[in-house]
């Protein structure tokens, strides 16, 4: 288990690694000068100078390089290309909203599909079980974005039940973690269900099915757990999803994210603010899949086994 552990987090180190130099590069490979951009086309060569020595343009890109991931590791993120100003607590805040979004919403999803797909493995070929199939197909194919329009003019516009948009109460929190949730939970209550199902099928269900124990009893103390690995699996890989469903909302909703800056700052072409925020992104995706990894070693005795 030590030994999966160490592997799993030098690949984690690995892919932030790679994944901050392509950031980086590709970033810089966007032709115009930033400096120029963000003071205007008149703007005289002494003040785009000036700026550029301000912002670090002008040096060297290893040392713009270094200095970023310095930054990073040191939690000082870096200064605005375009306001020029330290971008480190808007971020901070900003990625406190994005997480608190995803996280709601990742926890309604799962409240929503494991007992949903617990059901249709056992009721799929039933009346109810047809009808609970059907919306959970709708789920999948509606975009959460759209969910999200729907039920702004419903329920906020029509109603009056709810906000429309903003962020900073409980209130403010529903209809955007509802559209985020509904999306994923159709998704992930298809994989409940095939996994239960294939569990279903097997022997030792079958055996103590023979021995006299309700269906219910061997769902809730073999099956279910048997068929966790799975789904942890899958729910590693939407909450990374999750991430690029809540850039939308963030802008549906007008919600202070990370979504709403970045789409901002990439208008403004402000380089160190975009930067910034796709690490973040990126090392939150690479993050929850080392979890997963780790969580699935836990569940499951034979994934940690060498091959």
């Amino acid at each position: 288990m030590t030994s999966r552990i160490a592997r799993s987090a030098l690949r984690f180190l690995a892919l932030l690694f790679v994944a901050s130099v392509l950031i980086f590069l590709l970033l810089r490979a966007v032709p115009g000068d930033p400096a120029r951009i963000a003071l205007g086309i008149s703007a005289t060569e002494e003040a785009v100078a000036q700026l550029s020595e301000t912002l670090g343009t002008d040096r060297p890109l290893l040392t713009q390089y270094l200095d970023w991931v310095g930054g990073l590791l040191t939690g000082n993120f870096g200064v605005s290309m375009a306001s020029a100003t330290d971008i480190t607590p808007q971020v901070l805040k900003r990625a406190g909203v994005s997480l608190t979004l995803t996280l709601l919403a990742m926890a309604l999803s799962l409240t929503l599909a494991v007992p949903t797909g617990v059901y249709l493995a056992r009721r799929q070929d039933t009346p109810g079980g047809a009808v609970v199939g059907a919306l959970t197909q709708l789920g999948i194919v509606t975009p959460s974005f759209v969910v999200g329009i729907i039920a702004v003019a419903v329920l906020s516009v029509r109603l009056g039940w709810l906000p429309a948009n903003g962020w900073g109460s409980p209130a403010h929190a529903v209809l955007p973690v509802g559209a985020l949730a509904l999306v994923q939970a159709s998704i992930l209550t298809r994989y409940v269900r095939s996994a239960v199902r294939a569990e279903m099928g097997k022997d030792y269900v079958r055996t103590a099915r023979a021995k006299g124990a309700s269906i219910s009893t061997v769902l809730l103390t073999r099956a279910v757990k048997n068929a966790a690995l799975p789904v942890v699996t899958v729910t590693g890989v939407q909450l990374s999803n999750l991430i690029v469903g809540a850039v939308v909302i963030e802008r549906v909703f007008t919600i202070p994210g990370l979504g709403t800056m970045l789409l901002s700052a990439v208008a403004n072409r402000d380089l160190t603010t975009v930067q910034t925020v796709m690490m973040l992104l990126v090392a939150f995706t690479l993050a929850v899949n080392l979890l997963v990894d780790l969580l699935s070693a836990v569940i499951d005795p034979r994934v940690r086994r060498p091959a």
